[in-house]
């Protein structure tokens, strides 16, 4: 498997030249910032293209996983709840060591990143499956009404929240 470096998909997509890839690891080496910060800073690169970047990184380099096969934990799904793991596309998995594996897809890697984060409180690591297998396992470890396996990528729950924010408003 070949790592794709920040840079190098940045200048892939003619985001920044390869000399500016070269200054920004020179600052780096200095400053010892992150890499997409320096790029926002010195290149004016908005941090939602750092943030799409990395995702397209992280996906390249994480582990693949059919979460129909998988043993799944009880203690790691309760950390989650229904609406949760639908709403940002994210089903805990089970314990590796003091981190947490979570599975989502390729498409909801950003938004599974950012709930973990913000809201687990715990060490996650993501893993990717199939929207057809991770919507599968879903439906089997947080049934909620109106979510089939196809909800994963058919935006059903999107549509369902956001008629509740409507309705609340």
């Amino acid at each position: 498997m070949e790592y794709l470096r920040i840079g190098d998909l940045l200048v892939q997509r003619g985001i920044l030249k390869y000399e500016q890839v070269l200054a920004v690891l020179d600052e780096q080496k200095r400053s010892g910032q992150p890499f997409g910060v320096i790029c926002e800073r010195l290149f004016d690169v908005s941090p939602d293209t750092i943030e799409e970047i990395w995702a397209s990184q992280y996906i390249s380099i994480t582990r693949k996983v059919d979460p129909t096969i998988e043993t799944f934990d009880p203690a790691a799904l309760e950390l989650v709840s229904r609406r949760q793991a639908w709403q940002f596309r994210v089903l805990p998995i089970r314990w590796d060591g003091d981190e947490l594996m979570v599975a989502t897809t390729a498409a909801h890697v950003r938004r599974a990143l950012r709930f973990a984060t913000r809201f687990l409180g715990v060490p996650v690591y993501l893993v990717i499956a199939e929207p057809h297998t991770i919507g599968e396992a879903m439906c089997r470890h947080y049934p909620l009404a109106g979510m089939t396996a196809a909800s994963v990528d058919d935006g059903a729950m999107d549509h369902l929240l956001a008629a509740t924010r409507s309705a609340v408003a």
